[in-house]
């Protein structure tokens, strides 16, 4: 059962409830609203409209840093959220048992919210998993490991590449980083002893390396070997291709405000929840990421412009002493989680060009593995050309849950190229088609744009060779 999204609003009106809006006024249009606390102690957060339609999205929220506040979310903007609710959605989220990588946590937390919906309110007609940035990841791990509980998932940003994946591409980022730019300062790849010590030493070599071009054609070598996006602010028109000076600024800037602080900070809360590293680059071959990153031609121009040897460069990091993964941090990542491609109900994703903290290849390792697992027509993907991290309108997430809930209702998906997707979400109206900056809330048209991402640089999937000859990784993902 659900209801045609057809409503529009004004700009002036979202303007004022996008600032002032919170959970507590939901009343004000006749939402009922649950809070409480999980036996594990995490909160969470229902909301039901009186219009209630029957479906029930659950929101998992993304990465929390640790000591920051963790309150239960149910939506990810309040734009969208009233757009939800007033459509006749109902919303469900917690918030988590914990912060940092919370995957353990996360995924019988968002089960305990669903079992406790059905006792406050009542059986969904239909059941749809959403979420943003680590919450994509949780979505898609609800989606696989309670297959049973859902009716179809929109996984918005998400690390669908799996936990090894991408901290093993954190690992390459900072291996690299401190072979090139930092050899001998003390500088912390994995067993972070000191987070906060690590990531001030650690913006010290990246803020002298900026003042050189050798050290600039260095960085932009870190930041290839982990496909690093050329494009930093969202509502900014990217870069040219030839455009290398701009790109490798915007590779700064990503490393300055997102990459160091996860690869030399974050990590240490990741190796203490696995108690160990779980990450390796034995093996790699970095002229051959080189060879295969979307930023190469940027690199050998920015060498040669500085007058650097490229070829020893990357023999450098041939011949700098590898990493190996702790075995059991390691299973504990796989657990925390890995992909196996099997689905059993619709999933959709979105993701957006330039995003500097999880990749846009992350959706190519997913559909790889979702393909090899013979599921390729439960899967669509789409793509919005914009730089930023879940940089998305709510028009533009509202256009993919319409998408999705028409794929429920016919059984068949509808058109989902670029030009469709932009219809869909400029039928909105104005109000729904707007950016936050720090100018202010803008307008912005829709840009939804028809695009393949590369392939991951590192993929580690289920079903791939490294999990497959492992036999504790095996036991846990057999192959289908």
């Amino acid at each position: 059962m659900s209801s045609p999204i057809k409503h529009s609003f004004s700009l002036a009106a979202l303007l004022i409830l996008f600032l002032c809006l919170s959970p507590a006024a939901s009343a004000q249009f006749g939402a009922a609203t649950h809070t409480g606390t999980l036996p594990d102690g995490a909160t969470y957060l229902i909301e039901v409209p009186a219009n209630w339609n029957g479906a029930l999205f659950l929101y998992s929220h993304g990465f929390v840093t640790p000591g920051s506040p963790n309150p239960a979310k149910d939506v990810g903007d309040p734009v969208t959220r009233l757009f939800m609710l007033s459509s006749g959605f109902a919303l469900a989220g917690s918030s988590y048992a914990t912060t940092g990588w919370a995957i353990h946590e996360a995924l019988p937390d968002q089960i305990a919210v669903l079992d406790l919906f059905k006792q406050l309110v009542g059986p969904p007609s239909r059941t749809i998993a959403w979420g943003h940035s680590l919450g994509g990841m949780v979505t898609a791990g609800l989606v696989q490991r309670y297959p049973d509980r859902f009716d179809a998932a929109l996984p918005m940003c998400g690390v669908l590449s799996g936990g090894v994946a991408a901290w093993n591409t954190a690992l390459d980022f900072g291996f690299a980083f401190k072979t090139l730019l930092a050899p001998g300062s003390g500088l912390q790849v994995v067993n972070i002893a000191d987070p906060i010590g690590n990531l001030l030493l650690a913006e010290q070599m990246l803020d002298i390396a900026q003042t050189t071009p050798q050290g600039r054609a260095r960085l932009a070598l870190v930041g290839a070997l982990a496909d690093s996006p050329g494009w930093f602010v969202p509502t900014s028109p990217e870069p040219a291709p030839t455009d290398f000076a701009i790109q490798e600024l915007n590779q700064f800037l990503w490393a300055q405000t997102i990459d160091l602080p996860f690869v030399f900070a974050a990590r240490a809360e990741l190796e203490l929840r696995a108690q160990g590293n779980p990450s390796s680059n034995t093996g790699v071959n970095y002229r051959l990421l080189l060879a295969r990153s979307i930023d190469r031609n940027e690199v050998v121009a920015l060498y040669q412009q500085a007058g650097l040897n490229l070829n020893a460069d990357l023999q450098a990091l041939q011949n700098t002493v590898r990493v190996s993964a702790d075995p059991e941090a390691l299973h504990y990542l796989e657990t925390n989680i890995i992909f196996d491609g099997r689905l059993s109900i619709p999933v959709l994703t979105m993701h957006t060009k330039g995003d500097g903290l999880v990749l846009v290849q992350n959706e190519s390792a997913y559909e790889n593995v979702v393909s090899e697992a013979g599921n390729s027509a439960l899967l669509r993907q789409t793509f919005v050309h914009r730089a930023g991290h879940c940089a998305f309108t709510p028009g533009e997430t509202a256009a993919a849950v319409q998408a999705l809930l028409t794929r429920l209702d016919t059984g068949a998906w509808g058109p989902l190229n670029a030009g469709s997707m932009n219809a869909a979400a400029s039928a909105f109206g104005p109000g729904l088609n707007i950016f936050p900056t720090p100018m202010g809330i803008l307008p912005v048209p829709p840009a939804y744009f028809d695009f393949t991402p590369s392939q991951y640089p590192r993929p580690f999937d289920a079903l791939g060779g490294a999990c497959q000859s492992d036999p504790i990784c095996r036991a846990q993902f057999s192959p289908p």
